[in-house]
């Protein structure tokens, strides 16, 4: 294949993807020419942590955070939603951008820890964990790809504090990676799972209020140690977000249900069910007493 016809060239990733053993060139620091050029012009997608994270930093709710500072966005189509951060008003760059660098930087989301890595999580159809591979991500304005430095993408990831990062959100983007595999097979995703998505994942104190409601307990059976736990710890109810929404939408059951709940969910879906027959039943009698009546 010659050069102009290898499609990747639109692309900044380069197409060759490796482990973290692999060495890579870069350093990004102040000083250099490109300071601040790539927070002028993003498009980061956010981790649940990375909410979790910042509305902390910001000592604000997650609520408020989504509201302010993110917009949302489809990752597929009529599918789950993601979350990207929002740049200024009637501009492209980062609102935490500032002259001297970012704002936030010791709760940065974790697209910004990785550039100029990008993370491949992947999943084979016999295995049930993802597998992480990498990328390089070179963009024109980048400088930092000159500056003679060289270490290994997994001493870059340490470097950057991205073990706590990628652990916290490994069930999220199992979650994601496990949605697109299933495709058509779980059809399509209905208005309410859809919202429990988006509040599990990155409305961590809405989540909190749906955990501490009675309706909740009175479905779900969590000991009062483990309760409180949940509802006092962020990152314990962010992850128990993940488990919640591996049993609704996957049936993939770790969570204790209450049997007369359970019962009476069962039987007000067979109600339900019910009623939908009768109804389409007596469309089709309609319908037919219609085509019939006009021939007469």
């Amino acid at each position: 294949m010659s050069q102009t016809e290898i499609p990747f060239t639109a692309s900044p990733v380069m197409p060759e993807t490796f482990d973290g053993g692999k060495k890579i060139q870069f350093q990004c620091k102040k000083g250099i020419a490109c300071w601040n050029v790539c927070c002028s012009n993003i498009d980061i997608s956010l981790t649940p942590y990375d909410i979790l994270r910042l509305k902390q930093r910001l000592d604000i709710s997650s609520t408020e955070f989504l509201q302010k500072y993110t917009v949302p966005y489809e990752m597929e189509m009529d599918g789950i939603a993601g979350v990207k951060l929002r740049p200024v008003q009637e501009g492209t760059a980062c609102q935490f951008m500032k002259l001297e660098g970012c704002s936030v930087y010791e709760d940065r989301p974790t697209a910004c820890r990785y550039y100029p890595v990008a993370l491949l999580s992947m999943r084979r159809q016999d295995e049930y964990v993802d597998r992480d591979s990498y990328a390089l991500v070179k963009e024109a304005h980048c400088l930092g790809h000159q500056e003679p430095r060289s270490l290994s993408v997994d001493e870059y990831r340490d470097e950057q504090g991205l073990g706590e990062y990628d652990e916290v959100a490994r069930g999220w983007r199992q979650l994601i990676l496990k949605k697109k595999s299933s495709g058509p097979a779980v059809g399509k995703p209905s208005k309410r799972s859809l919202q429990l998505f988006f509040m599990a994942c990155y409305d961590v104190d809405q989540f909190r209020g749906f955990v501490a409601s009675d309706g909740f307990g009175e479905v779900y059976e969590i000991p009062d140690e483990e309760k409180l736990k949940l509802l006092s710890d962020d990152t314990a109810l962010m992850l128990f977000g993940f488990r919640f929404l591996r049993q609704v939408l996957f049936g993939e059951m770790s969570i204790a249900m209450r049997e007369e709940s359970v019962e009476d969910r069962r039987g007000r879906l067979a109600e339900k069910h019910g009623r939908l027959e009768r109804e389409a039943a007596e469309r089709m009698a309609r319908d037919e007493n219609e085509m019939y009546g006009d021939q007469e």
